[in-house]
């Protein structure tokens, strides 16, 4: 019966036709003869399903290869068109919106010349475009355009400096310098610093310059240089610590004719009508190299500032430039007025612009009244000299700063029957301030004693513990004889 059906299978392709049960048996039961009995079935019944089966398989596979290259160049026909469509549409985009720009540039500058005054259209001007023209079309195209301008005003100020600048002075501070070695001995050495001032009124016999206070503090001699470049020498008139003040005097007669031609006198104008943002000009011998200027504004009003020394101060703040040297120059409006004296500047890597100002109408009470102080250019003798009538304590300012005392004159004892002792001064007492003076040490104290004679009546302000804390307490001692 098998071996009939296949007989019968081969006749019938032999004669151009098809069989389904043939395609049935190549591909499952001849599949099965070759791989599940590989021993079973002669050699040419296998051999003939082998051959019968292999021309289908391809064609099968054709056919799904096909299908796949058609799917894939469907694929790639829709990407190149997606792609395409989109260059499309980013070209046109781009087009419009030039078109667009030109077409309204062209229809602005059409009715600016439409606009363009009567007589430039008749002919008079022939032709020709004129700067106010120019202006008006680029004044209408900039409104009609909305076009965004920052302008950065800037005043000359040069007029003003001109003005001024004959009044400001640079003042070198000649003192003496004391540090103490690891074996306790005190060396000193002379130094100087430099600083600035202003003119500020002149006299029969002496010219006075106002600054600060720590600008001229502890000096063995002070030289003033003027806007001719010519110097001469200054003493102390006046000192207030407290408000960083000073007044110092040069006298007329060490001055040539030249330098008082070149010389003025500063207006002080009123600090309490500045407003925040208001230009203002510093003037100042800046790290000593002479006069420069730096312009800024007003920053803050009433800025109270901590010192170094724990004093506190109200300040005007400005972000023009206050560097070393700067201190005591003046601080001005841009009518060429001084609205403040330059006192000092917040240091540090992370601070820019913050300089500040002693306003000059809470200055000008003080500075009127440091003026009128005796000038005291010459020392004292020994035999004439006034005498406190106290013993002092020298104390430095790494044992101030360890044990939390005031840094000044340290009072050990009184002497009985002396001016000190009349004032109330006791042991204990820290001496802090001298006719305004401030006294960081019994040098300087003893410094600014050799000035004053005896029968004098002088200022003192000490430190004193009053309920646990040091408190400040004014006297007024009268100078006596040093005894025998």
């Amino acid at each position: 019966m098998y071996e009939n059906e296949i007989y019968g299978e081969q006749n019938h392709r032999n004669q151009g036709g098809d069989s389904g049960y043939f395609d049935h048996l190549s591909d499952s039961t001849a599949s099965g003869v070759t791989e599940e009995n590989p021993g079973k079935g002669s050699g040419a019944f296998q051999s003939q399903a082998v051959q019968a089966a292999a021309p289908e398989k391809r064609k099968k596979a054709g056919r799904v290869k096909k299908e796949k290259n058609r799917s894939e160049r469907k694929g790639g026909v829709f990407r190149k068109f997606a792609l395409s469509m989109g260059m499309g549409l980013c070209f046109g985009l781009f087009a419009g919106v030039g078109f667009y720009a030109i077409r309204m540039g062209t229809d602005q500058l059409a009715d600016s010349r439409q606009e363009v005054p009567a007589e430039s259209q008749t002919g008079e001007t022939s032709g020709e475009v004129t700067p106010e023209m120019m202006q008006s079309i680029w004044s209408q195209l900039s409104d009609r355009i909305n076009v965004n301008q920052t302008s950065y005003i800037q005043e000359d100020a040069s007029d003003v400096v001109r003005q001024v600048m004959p009044a400001m002075v640079s003042i070198i501070n000649n003192s003496t310098a004391s540090t103490t070695s690891f074996w306790g001995q005190v060396y000193s050495r002379p130094v100087s610093y430099s600083g600035s001032g202003i003119i500020v009124a002149q006299k029969e016999d002496e010219l006075l310059i106002v600054t600060n206070n720590h600008v001229v503090q502890g000096a063995d001699s002070l030289e003033v240089t003027f806007i001719d470049g010519s110097t001469a020498e200054a003493v102390i008139k006046g000192l207030d610590s407290e408000m960083d003040l000073a007044v110092i005097a040069v006298k007329t007669d060490d001055l040539s004719d030249d330098t008082k031609n070149a010389i003025t006198i500063a207006t002080l104008g009123d600090s309490d009508d500045l407003v925040l943002g208001e230009p203002v000009i510093a003037i100042g011998n800046a790290l000593g190299y002479g006069q420069s200027v730096s312009g800024g504004m007003v920053s803050a009003l009433a800025r109270e500032i901590t010192m170094e020394d724990g004093s506190k101060g109200v300040f005007i703040q400005t972000d023009a430039a206050i560097n070393p040297g700067n201190s005591g120059g003046a601080l001005l409006n841009m009518k060429g007025e001084v609205v403040g004296i330059n006192s000092s500047k917040i240091e540090g890597t992370e601070v820019e612009g913050m300089g500040y100002a002693i306003p000059i109408t809470s200055a000008s009470p003080i500075i009127a009244e440091l003026m009128e102080r005796q000038t005291r250019a010459q020392k004292v003798s020994d035999d004439e000299r006034g005498y406190l009538g106290i013993e002092t304590q020298y104390l430095d300012a790494s044992t101030s700063q360890m044990f939390g005392i005031p840094q000044g004159a340290y009072v050990y004892s009184v002497s009985q029957g002396s001016g000190a002792e009349a004032a109330g001064l006791l042991h204990g007492d820290i001496i802090v301030s001298f006719e305004g003076q401030k006294i960081s040490s019994a040098d300087e104290l003893s410094g600014a004693l050799e000035y004053y004679r005896v029968g004098e009546t002088v200022k003192l302000t000490v430190k004193r513990i009053i309920n646990g804390e040091y408190q400040s307490v004014d006297l007024e001692v009268t100078l006596g004889q040093r005894p025998e």
